[in-house]
């Protein structure tokens, strides 16, 4: 071992000795794998993930990262979209003022609002390569079928995120877009009708589109959306440890 390295341990093993380092850290130094392992199963937030994971699966040839763009890109989206709020009132005589105050008036409103818009536009751009990076793999086969279903969900609800917001600026554009796309909601089977009486509170594009639009945009699908990513990384470092026997590399 270097000697600079046996030196830097040793003033952190006395560091950690004293009555302060003790108070802080209640458990003592891991050093060996064992070490390691029981301080992994002792967190609350750490032992509900495996102690080891494939070393293929944190290579970029494995999944040129996509899943963790994907997952920056819906940090930027949340980040963003907060500040944005502060400017925006769901209400259709005021929700295109407030936008054009906020790209004319508000300091760095049009740079943030730019931020939000593409990276919601790359997100489903990496989440749709994502889905097809998996597919071409394999990877949705055994045993990992139902994380491959929390996938499919992750993308439906990126596109549901991507089109409620369309309507938020409450332009022309978005007016005539959503009024197209709730009139193919009532092509659902069975359920058509009901879906789109839900998406538009009416039987016109109105007051009441927005403020469901709205809160679905900045409040449920966002929810959903932390929850079912959080779910398919837990499953996929789960799953990730099923099918050892191919003698893979571990970490």
């Amino acid at each position: 071992m270097d000697v600079r390295n046996t030196a830097d341990t040793d003033l952190i093993d006395r560091v950690r000795e004293t009555r302060v380092g003790r108070s802080i850290w209640r458990t003592p130094r891991r050093v060996t794998p064992r070490d390691r392992a029981a301080a992994h199963w002792s967190s609350f937030l750490l032992h509900i993930y495996p102690v080891k994971v494939r070393k293929e699966e944190l290579s970029f040839q494995y999944s040129w990262y996509l899943g963790v763009i994907s997952t920056v890109l819906f940090a930027s989206l949340a980040a963003s979209g907060v500040w944005l709020m502060f400017f925006f009132v769901p209400s259709p005589g005021q929700a295109y003022t407030n936008i054009q105050t906020l790209q004319t008036e508000v300091p760095f409103g049009q740079y943030l609002r730019n931020v939000h818009r593409w990276s919601a536009h790359l997100m489903v751009l990496a989440v749709a390569m994502h889905m097809a990076k998996v597919f071409y793999r394999g990877a949705y086969k055994a045993p990992r079928e139902f994380n491959w279903v929390i996938g499919v969900i992750l993308l439906v609800m990126t596109l549901l995120l991507s089109f409620t917001g369309y309507l938020l600026p409450w332009d022309q554009l978005a007016y005539w877009a959503v009024t197209v796309g709730t009139e193919m909601a009532a092509y659902v089977p069975f359920a058509g009708e009901k879906v789109q009486s839900i998406l538009m509170g009416g039987n016109t594009v109105g007051q009441a589109t927005l403020i469901r639009f709205y809160v679905l945009h900045v409040a449920v699908l966002p929810i959903f959306l932390t929850i079912g990513i959080t779910f398919h990384l837990w499953r996929w470092r789960k799953d990730s440890m099923l099918d050892l026997d191919r003698g893979e590399p571990n970490v």
